[in-house]
């Protein structure tokens, strides 16, 4: 085989050889531009290119020097051939930053796939800055925001994995993840306008084209415009604003009807750039001069915002949320200052771009098609969603929290404006959307403490200045919450009906017993026999029954109403699903497999942080009062065999039997051993080491008035140690001196009296109270013999056994035994009857009409019991 070397000459073989290489470069050429390379041949070209590369250069640097480098052999034809192929390959600056991104977009799927976030994270900031070489003022190349979506989607997956499963992480891949974490949320606010887009329809988003065509302009240079900036250009310098068409768009008071058919047109349209949208509707704005231009204007503009939150997963950005404020705050003031025009519901559209529409003959109002309440409501709802996703322990929650007082003012104009509306009998406005502005502002003040209602009561009514006043809620009630929550609730009573009517009565009742009005609040719910129909409302409405039923409890307790509390505070606290009931936390399904979109809905209705009730607080108050209701039961099952045998709260009897079934207890560590651990020293009778326990806990420094509490909370300890001791010891004594119980348990000889005679009134203790020699007389049932028991026990088994042969009899004979069945059971009756009466004596039979629990659901069983008892 001979050398190239000698058929170097050869001019046919050079000029097809070359022919080849240039075709197929052409070719190269033309498939990078349709886009028909795989990733694994890219792959592949790249690796030969960087080996040819390496040969090269090894080659230059290790070969001959001198007069032997013009001997060339084989390899250095080859190197020669590949240095003639690689002009045949032209790659633009452009072409070669999109190649370097792809490359970094390819790193970070790879360190996705093997969990590598280290890579991920340095990939992505190399990333960030070929982006912004890239960028130069223009869009975001489509890959990269494909890129930042599936990579926080990503992330969120891997943080959710990490909190249900538990796993250790490396240090270094932890510190990884966190800093990903951090970059990811500081880059998508920049881009989350295009990142929505590419979620709501990706292979749309990613097939559409970003090229747009140059503005004609006589300079040299073409100028694009981006509507999303929405920056006004000056005409005189030879720029204007153009848009997919190609045509300049030119904004006039006279064509901002046109505008707006147009944007109404296409809203709701998948393909629909809202961000546009936006920009061009804020450029009519500046533009509008009549009072009717600019509310058409703001009305659409407001709404357009909200379509563009509406689309996203997460909540409305707060630059869209203050700019939705600050104009339907301007839309309200264009209404106050110019009686002439109303936005109401139902109003006809007007037709004619050309010119506005005029006040014909008997005619008031010019009537503009819209709703100012649904807009508020709106409003309301995204802060609430945005509040939901903003992590309630920091800064941030704080700085979003402030808003509710500009929305506080938004709803109060919205309400003042609504009454004028209805002032006028010719505009028919309809009691329903008052209604609506009305329970809005009670919902945002119900759950507030006085002082805070009557701050921001203060701030609205300065907002809207000395002339103005509203005829459902004075300038007068100001100074008193409880009058304004009254006279919002009565107006609803008047003039809704429904849910409306039903919250309404709910937010009273809630406001009452966080005012500690316990006896009102108990009143008005027994009242309205909200208990009876709430299944059939909706969640949301449930939700705040749920959370009013939890208040009326806490307020029993803090009354020292203790056996109200429990029997309140049963229904929700014994089922062990406060968090779901409350709608202040999503319970973990442990058989259960929850669906996406119920799990979207869970979230959804869940309260703001401010709104949370203390579930510790509340588990706390639940856990007392069982313990002060079931130790002195426990009592006094203990001492007497013949009392039926009741629980009042399986759950605290639950966490009783699991404590005692420890054989090291140490000392309490949280609220449920520090109750646990009070009721078996009550149980003892150590009723000082109890109250110790119990005053330990910390959760009653965050009650008002807690001096007042932990006093009260020792006074019942007291009382109750009281009542098991006499439960506990009442067999073994004949007589008990009054005074010598009231030093033991540090009572008042007048207290000790009370509780005996309490006891004895309801039969719960058999003993009589002697006011001369102020002692206890303890009556002793009648002991029977040991003959006598083995007697009864005889006679229980007899009659079973009868019963068993009857019961057998009559399957045998199928039913003819009937005629001599009744009598054999009426003597077995007879006799079970005489002896439970004979059993019933020992006791003096006094337990029948003991106090009971009540039931466990918020109905008359359970504080109708609290009224009867």
């Amino acid at each position: 085989m001979s050398s190239r070397f000698f058929r170097g000459g050869n001019d046919s073989s050079s000029d097809s050889s070359s022919d080849e290489e240039e075709l197929t470069s052409e070719e190269e050429l033309e498939e990078q531009k349709k886009g028909g390379m795989d990733d694994s041949d890219e792959d592949s070209d790249e690796e030969s290119e960087e080996e040819d590369s390496d040969e090269s250069s090894s080659d230059d640097e290790d070969g001959p020097k001198g007069a032997m480098q013009f001997l060339k052999d084989e390899s250095d034809s080859d190197s020669e051939d590949s240095d003639e192929e690689k002009p045949g390959i032209v790659k633009s600056a452009k072409d070669k930053r999109l190649e370097e991104l792809d490359a970094c977009i390819k790193q970070i799927e790879n360190g996705q796939k093997n969990g590598d976030w280290s890579l991920i994270s340095s990939e992505f900031d190399k990333l960030n800055r070929q982006v912004t070489r890239l960028q130069e003022g223009k869009r975001a190349p489509k890959q990269y925001i494909r890129t930042l979506a599936e990579l926080e989607d990503f992330m969120n997956e891997a943080l959710a994995k990490a909190k249900v499963t538990p796993k250790k992480m490396n240090a270094t891949q932890a510190r990884s993840l966190n800093a990903v974490k951090q970059k990811v949320k500081k880059t998508n606010k920049d881009y989350q306008t295009e990142i929505d887009r590419y979620r709501e329809d990706k292979d749309e988003y990613m097939e559409s084209s970003d090229e747009e065509p140059p503005a004609p302009a006589p300079t040299k240079k073409t100028a694009r415009f981006d509507l999303d900036a929405a920056v006004a250009q000056d005409d005189q310098e030879g720029f204007s604003t153009v848009g997919k068409d190609g045509r300049a768009l030119q904004y006039t008071p006279e064509s901002i009807f046109k505008h707006l058919r147009s944007i109404l047109e296409t809203r709701g349209k998948k393909s629909t750039d809202r961000a546009e949208q936006i920009g061009v509707l804020v450029k009519l704005h500046e533009v509008a001069q009549t009072s009717y231009q600019k509310i058409r204007v703001l009305l659409t503009l407001v709404s357009a915002r909200f379509d563009a939150a509406s689309g996203s997963s997460g909540a409305m950005s707060v630059e869209y949320w203050n700019a939705a404020e600050k104009e339907l705050s301007a839309l309200l003031t264009i209404l106050e200052e110019d009686k002439e025009y109303v936005v109401v519901e139902g109003a006809e559209e007007w037709e004619d771009d050309e010119k506005p529409p005029t006040l014909q003959d008997g005619e008031k109002y010019i009537r503009v098609p819209g709703s100012v309440v649904s807009l508020i409501e709106r409003l309301d709802d995204e802060l609430n969603r945005s509040l939901q996703s903003i992590d309630p322990h920091t800064s941030d929650y704080i700085d979003r929290l402030k808003s509710e007082g500009s929305l506080y003012n938004i709803i109060f104009r919205g309400l003042l404006y609504y009454e004028y509306l209805q002032k006028d009998s010719s505009l028919e406005t309809p009691q329903e959307s008052l209604n609506r502005v009305v329970m809005r502002r009670l919902e945002h003040i119900y759950f507030k403490p006085a002082q805070v209602i009557k701050t921001l009561e203060e701030n609205c009514w300065k907002a809207v200045g000395a002339d103005a006043e509203s005829v459902i809620s004075p300038r007068t009630q100001v100074q008193d919450a409880s009058t304004l929550v009254n006279t919002l609730c009565t107006y609803l009573f008047n003039h809704s009906e429904g849910i409306i009517r039903a919250r309404a009565m709910l937010c009273q009742v809630y406001f009452l017993a966080l005012h500690n009005e316990y006896y009102k609040a108990r009143d008005m719910m027994l009242m309205s026999h909200l208990q009876e129909n709430i299944p059939n409302f909706d969640v949301q409405s449930q939700i705040l029954y749920n959370r009013t039923l939890v208040q009326v409890g806490l307020c029993a307790f803090r009354k020292g109403l203790v056996y109200e509390s429990q029997n309140t505070l049963q229904e929700i606290c014994g089922s062990g699903r406060q968090k779901e009931l409350l709608a202040q936390g999503v319970m973990m399904q442990r058989y259960g497999q929850v669906s996406p979109d119920q799990e979207r809905l869970e979230r959804q209705r869940q309260l703001p942080f401010h709104q949370h009730i203390n579930l510790e607080l509340l588990e706390s108050c639940y856990l007392v009062a069982s313990m002060l209701l079931e130790i002195p039961l426990l009592a006094q099952t203990g001492s007497s065999p013949d009392v039926k045998k009741r629980v009042i709260s399986k759950t605290f009897r639950r966490m009783l039997e699991y404590h005692e079934r420890q054989i090291f207890t140490g000392p309490p560590e949280n609220t449920r051993d520090h109750v646990m651990q009070a009721s078996k020293a009550l149980a003892a009778g150590d009723w000082k080491k109890s109250i110790a326990f119990i005053h330990n806990i910390k959760i009653w420094d965050l009650m008002p008035d807690a001096d007042e509490i932990k006093a009260m909370l020792a006074k019942k300890i007291q009382e109750e140690g009281l009542r098991t001791y006499l439960f506990t010891y009442a067999p073994f004594y004949d007589t008990l001196s009054v005074d010598t119980l009231g030093e033991v348990f540090e009572l008042d000889a007048e207290k000790v009296s009370a509780v005996v005679s309490n006891m004895t009134s309801h039969e719960e203790l058999a003993a009589s109270l002697d006011g001369v020699t102020s002692t206890i007389i303890f009556r002793k049932g009648v002991e029977l013999s040991r003959l006598q028991s083995l007697a009864l026990t005889l006679s229980d088994k007899a009659s079973s056994l009868i019963e068993t042969n009857e019961r057998t009899l009559e399957q045998r004979t199928q039913g003819s035994s009937n005629a001599f069945d009744r009598p054999g059971r009426g003597r077995g009756g007879q006799r079970t009857g005489q002896r439970g009466g004979g059993r019933g004596g020992g006791r003096g039979g006094g337990h029948h009409g003991q106090r009971q629990a009540g039931g466990t659901q918020f109905t008359g069983g359970a504080l109708g019991a609290a009224v009867r008892g």
